[in-house]
């Protein structure tokens, strides 16, 4: 398909080793599944590029100590994927991410180096205590997602680096969770506010539990202070032992077309409460 698109310099490696050469020796735009990329690029796209289409490393979800998903895994992949019960509130995201055709072809990422406030993926695996994986020919790293995005369309990304996977630790693929996302319409639509929830129960009682809140701040937070209140909290009790004051401490949202800050911060509440409930139902 011509999409009348000039593309010079356009590399397709076969293997990491390769890949992180082509980056070496200079800046080049990464391309997956292009559905942030090419609506970004006008008439053409400029500069050098590296398809990643070609690594078998970055296209797969593996399972062991802990849950490895490549880059390049689409999340169309995640949300059919047998996985945890922990992680149905990444798969709940996965199929709200966009329309089917974008879920088909975006990637997990994609969504992160986009670094959107508003990227469906992120609470999630906030919520999942989820890692990065970067790799260049000076080795690899790890980085909590928390400490990968530094603000809107920025991360701690290198110039010579990757995003080679996700890496969501054992210890946080215990418990449930929930996903709750509020837009203008149900479907096809940039969240106004964003809630994932993870919580671990022993006896009737919350022992762990992770909130992350998107679209309210320049990169999506957890709530450490909710998260505090609800341990030890009974089940019959926890959505009332969140307090406004609490999640409204930790965001920052603005006004813009979709919503205003002071509905953000409303919203938000509401939506923590709604996605905690779900959880532990």
């Amino acid at each position: 398909m011509n999409l009348g698109l000039a593309v010079p310099d356009f590399a397709r490696p076969q293997s990491m080793t390769e890949a992180v050469r082509l980056l070496a020796e200079g800046r080049r735009r990464m391309l997956a599944g292009g559905t942030d990329l090419y609506p970004g690029a006008g008439p053409q796209l400029s500069g050098p590029m590296l398809d990643l289409g070609g690594l078998p490393e970055m296209s797969s979800i593996e399972t062991g100590a802990g849950l490895r998903i490549g880059a390049a895994v689409p999340w169309t992949a995640i949300a059919d994927a047998k996985l945890p019960v922990a992680c149905r509130v990444m798969q709940q995201a996965a199929r709200q991410v966009g329309g089917r055709q974008v879920q088909a072809a975006g990637t997990i990422g994609g969504n992160l180096c986009n670094a959107s406030p508003a990227a469906d993926g992120v609470p999630p695996l906030l919520a999942l205590e989820a890692e990065v994986e970067l790799i260049s020919v000076r080795g690899t790293r790890r980085l909590p997602l928390q400490g990968f995005l530094l603000g809107p369309r920025r991360t701690a990304l290198q110039p010579d680096e990757m995003l080679a996977a996700v890496v969501i630790p054992d210890a946080a693929l215990r418990g449930r969770s929930a996903f709750v996302k509020l837009g203008a319409r149900s479907h096809l639509v940039i969240s106004i506010a964003m809630v994932a929830a993870r919580v671990v129960v022993e006896g009737g009682r919350i022992r762990e539990t992770a909130i992350a809140v998107g679209s309210c701040s320049p990169v999506a937070v957890r709530l450490p202070a909710v998260e505090a209140a609800l341990v030890g909290a009974a089940v019959k009790d926890a959505v009332d032992r969140v307090r406004a004051a609490d999640v409204q401490a930790a965001l920052s949202p603005i006004d813009d077309v979709r919503a205003t800050a002071e509905y953000r911060r409303a919203a938000a509440v509401e939506l923590v409460r709604r996605a905690l409930a779900e959880a532990l139902a």
